[in-house]
């Protein structure tokens, strides 16, 4: 694993963030839920990270994506992660946490913790995971208020952060209702949308094809979207990518296989990073060159 920068240079990520998106072939946005996943994405090659509430929840709290995570929790852990990796990272804040007012201050908190995008959603508090049963939505007028409140927020204080709109309307109120909501939020001035949970090729296609802007895909494993390979993804029209969870799962799996290994035979050779790939991932390196300058 090639040696990371102690302090990664962040400067410019919306900006870095608009000229990607501005090509052809859609973006890959892994999740990461902490500094070190963000890290391992940046290792990876990958453009863009997105911090999603799932795996924040799930990581920092051991607890379910059901409104538990609080707006204070989710900063700090965005303000983390923005600081530990030079890609654009994409924020949930969820539904703003409040009224419209609630949703500019969460803009404009995110926005100076780093985050590149910030995604504002539809639900009802206390939201839920897009792909699970429960979710409620509020009425068209305040949801478009919300994206409304956010893009004039943003141009008071002159903010290079660009605004992804969420609708989860499709589980509630049908998929046409998702569809204007969408372009409901690309004509109130939001970067891109999220119809969050099509159960159909046909129904990405028609999003696509319908709405203007850029348009998400969000790929939960196990979940209820098609999971289509990023050329089919960008065919269809979509301009970026999720996947939210797939590290989280992943890992979920190995710590565990770990941790009843060590109870069973400590001794017992696994699947694992070697302690100077972790030593490199975390910028060791950069730091020992960095001291040995002042001293």
């Amino acid at each position: 694993m090639a040696p990371m920068s102690l302090f990664p240079d962040p400067t410019g990520a919306a900006d870095r963030l608009r000229s990607r998106l501005a090509e052809p072939d859609v973006l890959q946005a892994p999740g990461c839920y902490d500094a070190l996943t963000a890290k391992l994405i940046e290792s990876a090659g990958h453009e863009v990270a997105f911090l999603g509430g799932f795996s924040v929840a799930a990581a920092r709290l051991g607890l379910p994506d059901v409104g538990l995570l609080s707006y204070g929790e989710m900063l700090d852990q965005t303000t983390s992660v923005c600081a530990a990796t030079s890609l654009p990272v994409i924020a949930d804040a969820d539904t703003g946490y409040g009224s419209p007012v609630n949703a500019q201050r969460t803009l404009l908190a995110f926005a100076r913790a780093g985050a590149a995008c910030v995604m504002i959603e539809d639900q009802s508090w206390p939201k839920r995971c897009g792909h699970t049963v429960g979710k409620e939505v509020v009425e068209r007028r305040e949801a478009v208020a919300r994206v409304r409140a956010c893009v004039e927020v943003r141009a008071e204080h002159g903010l290079d952060v660009l605004i992804m709109a969420r609708t989860d309307a499709a589980a509630v109120d049908g998929f046409d209702e998702a569809l204007r909501r969408a372009e409901a939020f690309a004509e109130a001035g939001a970067d891109l949308t999220f119809l969050e949970a099509p159960d159909s090729v046909e129904q990405m296609a028609r999003y696509c094809s319908e709405i203007p802007g850029h348009k998400t895909a969000n790929l939960v494993d196990d979940g209820h979207t098609p999971w289509l390979e990023p050329d089919a993804l960008t065919e269809i029209g979509y301009s970026v990518v999720f996947y939210p969870v797939s590290l989280l799962l992943s890992g979920i799996r190995s710590m565990g296989d770990a941790a009843r290994a060590l109870r069973t035979n400590p001794a017992a050779a696994r699947e694992r990073a070697s302690f100077d790939e972790a030593r490199a991932l975390v910028g060791w390196q950069d730091y020992d060159e960095r001291s040995d300058r002042f001293t």
